[in-house]
């Protein structure tokens, strides 16, 4: 992949709803999205970070941060057993964090045709020091890992500025 070229397979985690995600409308409540979407981040992390080359873990072990979120709802999700699929990849690399995409949708094999969509996301993650609590760049060898994830920005409808 080259500096400009996309990333054309999202990461995709599959993750299990739970009884107490439901709110009184009997559906997965707003608050709960974010969980979702931080059990997949969890999963893609280990596979994309904690897996493979020099300074990857490093990134992860000195620490990772949520700095802001944006999410649209685009329909309802109900209960059920089957998990969710979200789709990820890393939407902006900058001089010390990234932004991580998602889409909210269901795995191959739930439900019948077109796979619909239950949300469209994107998280800042700022990477942070622990021992001297304190932002830090990003390394080079950081750099690399995480731009071999880069896509697109996150499909919005609509984006706030």
């Amino acid at each position: 992949m080259t500096e400009t070229e996309p990333l054309t397979t999202p990461y995709a985690a599959q993750v299990s709803l739970r009884w107490s995600d439901m709110d009184a409308y009997a559906h997965i409540n707003n608050v709960q999205f974010l969980r979702l979407l931080e059990d997949a981040r969890v999963i893609a992390f280990r596979d994309w970070f904690d897996g493979g080359g020099a300074g990857d873990k490093t990134m992860l072990d000195e620490g990772v941060l949520v700095s802001r979120h944006e999410i649209e709802y685009r329909r309802p999700l109900g209960f059920r057993h089957a998990p969710v699929e979200i789709q990820m990849w890393v939407s902006r690399v900058g001089g010390a964090g990234f932004d991580v995409a998602y889409i909210v949708t269901d795995p191959d094999g739930v439900g019948e045709g077109e796979r619909p969509v239950y949300a469209v996301a994107e998280t800042e993650l700022a990477l942070y020091d622990f021992a001297s609590e304190s932002p830090r760049r990003m390394r080079p060898d950081e750099r690399t890992s995480v731009r071999s994830r880069l896509g697109a920005p996150a499909p919005f409808r609509r984006r706030r500025r």
